[in-house]
């Protein structure tokens, strides 16, 4: 999309109201909202803003920052038109006020790996799975865990109670230019899942953020909260976020796919799964970023606990779908849909590309139910666990021989420091768990 165009589509549309919006390292969505009279200037990049007010972004001295916008992320909001006037947004990327781009912007650091990964002859497709629950919101509307469903995986209305609300979701994400595949009530009650169209990994990030706040909006005009919490509830299935992922070459052929193989996997693929699997306990601090990240990742739950892959097998780290030809693809299936999409993919990306360039060898594939084998048996197989809480995951993040490579030097040092905050605020506060336990017995 031109420039021109973006000017056509907001007079013809009399869009008043223009939403400048980019991601701070932790993944929160943050924006500059502008009337009318200043998109011109917006579009050229000339809106600044204080970067010292972002966390993990600049020092108070360095402040700063320009936000420049990528006019293909242009696009009108379907949900905030009032009074024959409309709202859009634009995604930007932050710059510095000499023109370079800012290190500590995610989708900067995205297109860098992206980049490396160009050099090496490779693009990289994703396609995320984001599940969410949908809960009420009490009489102040405050967010709740109820929810009125009483339904299961597939089921339908009158037990699936949320399905209106994701049937709008549905209109309002066509309308925005999304191309949706599938939607479903999920495993547990109250949880959904609405799949669209994989693309090329700066797309897919910016579409999955793009997503959750379409999710989070249009909820609410439900009177609904949707969440995208690991876990909210205990004794149910967590929220994942799939990440399908594939190598195409520069002439646009699937690199991962090999007629002649068994598995109908080339040589690329296999490397990217070893590269995947040796670097998972590392990564997992930027795909599973909360304290409660690792409430979803127990075993029970479908949700993958220990390191290993699979053509077939779900409680696997690494699924094969069964989709061959340009749709071979890996499923690493431990994200889940708190993370910042732009450096969870920068991360898996370098992993593979590590499995590539190093010519890692894959290990053998674990087709049984791993949570069925015992210890001596897991041991056997090499098959490792992941971390099994925040703090370990941050450990292995400081030790991960690619992190530094993937994130740049700048949000790897903010991002820990910023994990490591949170996790001692969760280590020191007293929880309702520790009182129920503790206070009447001692």
């Amino acid at each position: 999309m031109t420039r021109d165009e973006i000017m056509k589509i907001i007079a013809e549309k009399n869009v008043n109201f223009f939403r400048l919006q980019f991601v701070d390292i932790f993944g929160a969505m943050k924006n500059i909202a502008i009337p009318r009279s200043q998109i011109e200037k917006a579009l050229d990049g000339r809106i600044m803003f204080d970067g010292s007010s972002i966390e993990g972004f600049v020092r108070i001295n360095e402040s700063d920052m320009h936000l420049k916008p990528d006019y293909n992320t242009f696009v009108v909001l379907p949900w905030r038109s009032k009074d024959g006037y409309n709202a859009a947004r634009i995604i930007c990327d932050v710059y510095k006020p000499d023109g370079t781009p800012f290190v500590g912007c995610p989708r900067n650091n995205l297109k860098r790996v992206l980049a490396d990964a160009k050099a090496l002859g490779y693009t990289m497709n994703v396609g995320t799975e984001c599940e969410f629950f949908l809960f009420r919101r009490d009489e102040k509307g405050l967010a709740t865990t109820i929810t009125d469903d009483v339904t299961g995986y597939f089921d339908v209305e009158p037990d699936d109670t949320g399905i209106d609300c994701r049937r709008k979701i549905i209109q309002t994400l066509e309308a925005m230019g999304f191309e949706v595949e599938a939607s479903h009530h999920e495993g547990a009650e109250g949880q959904h899942e609405i799949n669209f169209k994989y693309a090329d990994a700066l797309t897919a990030a910016d579409n999955t953020v793009t997503f959750k706040w379409v999710v989070r909006s249009i909820a609410r005009d439900f009177n609904l909260h949707a969440t995208f919490m690991p876990k909210p509830v205990f004794g149910v299935n967590g929220s994942g976020m799939h990440t399908n992922q594939s190598l195409f070459d520069l002439d646009g052929g699937n690199a991962f796919f090999d007629e002649q193989d068994p598995l109908q996997l080339s040589e690329v693929a296999y490397k990217y799964i070893a590269g995947i699997l040796k670097n998972a306990r590392g990564f997992c601090g930027i795909s599973n970023p909360l304290v409660n990240s690792y409430k979803r990742l127990v075993a029970g739950y479908e949700a993958p606990v220990y390191v290993a892959w699979s053509a077939s097998n779900r409680s696997v780290l690494v699924r094969i779908p069964a989709s061959r030809g340009m749709g071979t693809r890996t499923e690493v299936r431990s994200p889940d849909p708190t993370c910042n999409p732009y450096l969870t993919f920068a991360m898996m990306l370098n992993a593979g590309l590590d499995g590539i360039k190093n010519d890692l060898p894959v290990p053998a594939p674990i087709n049984a139910d791993i949570f069925e084998l015992t210890v001596q048996e897991k041991i056997d197989a090499g098959i490792h666990s992941l971390p099994a809480s925040l703090h370990e995951a941050i450990q292995e993040l400081k030790a991960s021989p690619i992190a530094e490579e993937a994130l740049g030097p700048h949000i790897l040092e903010k991002y820990i420091e910023g994990k490591e905050k949170e996790w001692d605020s969760f280590r020191t506060a007293v929880t309702d768990w520790e009182l129920n336990h503790y206070l009447s017995r001692y």
